[in-house]
């Protein structure tokens, strides 16, 4: 056999290891919850506007299109559900699209969610720039989740989440008139009042409770940073110690105090 022909053969076994080393992307859930249960892997889709998204395009460029993000298939089926605002799709694949969009309350892109081989969601997540090196250890961790408690625990963010957007306006009516009073003392009662009458706990009470009740303060007393930390301080005092929400508000106050202490030295 010619030397040349030996080489040609030996580039294109090359090629065909690299292309088959390549993450292949499905474009359709259905199938990808099909191919996850044959080979029991979590699912990873890509809800991304690839020809106007910028955070998308730089995620794609930065971490999916590496060749050391291959890794991922051997815990996952990787799903891309694109929303174009000029790259032409049939009607079928845009209302199939939208169909899931609106199932897993998508609100901005890129929206990465984790499901399970049955198309449960366990996390979710976005760009995060470090590329391959920090996006692989990134999803690892949030595999973790994939189980009954994972499950149930991200339906609870969500209904929490929800909750949140459905009472957020309503309480901003409520509280307006005391932030244009800077009224302290009238705008906590009727925070407290509200919550009580609407029954709120949890991570709905927190984050509802935290916003509130921190603008409030910043408007009735601009600058006074120990009457946010005493805020911060009772916030954290009655919410549950197992809350996930409450180490992000201990990391704030942690900021403020660090932030103060700073003041204080200058």
């Amino acid at each position: 056999m010619p030397r040349s022909l030996l080489a040609s053969l030996a580039f294109c076994l090359s090629a065909l290891s690299l292309s088959a080393a390549e993450p292949v992307w499905l474009t359709d859930l259905d199938e990808g919850i099909k191919v996850a249960k044959a080979e029991k892997k979590a699912i990873l889709v890509d809800f991304t506007g690839s020809d106007w998204c910028g955070w998308c395009i730089r995620l794609k460029k930065e971490v999916f299109d590496q060749k050391e993000f291959a890794a991922v298939t051997k815990d996952f089926v990787l799903v891309e559900l694109d929303y174009p605002q000029k790259k032409q799709q049939t009607p079928e694949v845009k209302a199939k699209n939208k169909v899931w969009a609106e199932k897993f309350a998508i609100e901005g892109f890129p929206t990465i969610m984790l499901l399970s081989a049955d198309g449960q969601p366990f996390a979710q997540t976005g760009y995060l720039a470090g590329g391959p090196a920090k996006y692989l250890p990134h999803l690892a961790e949030l595999l973790k989740d994939n189980n009954a408690e994972g499950l149930k625990a991200f339906a609870q963010m969500k209904k929490d989440e929800s909750l949140v957007r459905a009472y957020g306006a309503e309480l901003e009516t409520v509280v307006t008139p005391f932030f244009e009073k800077k009224d302290l003392v009238g705008g906590e009662a009727a925070i407290a009042k509200f919550v009580k009458a609407k029954g709120l706990t949890g991570a709905t009470k927190l984050n509802l409770t935290l916003n509130a009740r921190i603008g409030l303060v910043q408007t009735c007393q601009p600058g006074d940073s120990a009457a946010v930390l005493k805020v911060l301080d009772e916030i954290i005092a009655e919410t549950p110690a197992d809350l996930k929400d409450l180490a992000d508000v201990k990391q704030f106050r942690a900021q403020v105090a660090a932030a103060v202490a700073a003041k204080a030295k200058k």
